[in-house]
């Protein structure tokens, strides 16, 4: 573990200073799940839900968070994104599980990484399937988000080991 680097010499909080850093690419993927019942997911796949394509609009939410990333979380940089994509699978209850993954992968090319960005993208996505829902079931539950994998920047490559 590195030294905590968002202090000054007042131990006041700061925006990490990135001027002298490369820009390099970089990437982030984030992951989450939607619990849910079986028939709230079966609402989802055909469709069913009065409000609207469920996934089209948590797509569309998880992109434009993570572009606004910087506005929500106070120290993040604001950064040039070059790409962002949000992608869904589905689980059955016969998996012991039933409900939606989420997946963000955010990339830049930048002096910074884009970790928040991916995990503001993939938390704002479930939010938005639970918002969606919520009408036909009100106790779904958001858990398993996390940073996946990240590449790229001074501290290298990262990869989780144990995925949804």
């Amino acid at each position: 573990m590195g030294e905590l680097t968002h202090f000054n010499d007042e131990n006041r909080a700061r925006m990490v200073d990135v001027t002298d850093k490369p820009s390099t690419q970089r990437s982030a993927i984030a992951e989450g799940f939607v619990h849910m019942r079986p028939e709230t997911l079966s609402l989802i796949r055909e469709g069913g839900i009065k409000k609207g394509d469920v996934l089209a609009v948590a797509q569309v939410a998880g992109i434009m968070a993570a572009k606004r990333t910087s506005e929500l979380i106070p120290m993040c940089h604001p950064i040039a994104l070059t790409g962002v994509d949000i992608s869904f699978g589905f689980q059955d209850a016969a998996d012991d599980r039933c409900g939606v993954t989420i997946r963000a992968t955010v990339r830049c090319k930048g002096e910074t990484g884009v970790e928040m960005e991916a995990l503001i993208a993939c938390a704002t996505a479930a939010l938005t399937v639970y918002d969606m829902c919520k009408a036909v079931q009100r106790d779904m539950e958001i858990d398993g988000i996390r940073l996946v994998q990240k590449t790229g920047g001074t501290h290298g490559d990262y990869t989780r080991t144990n995925a949804l």
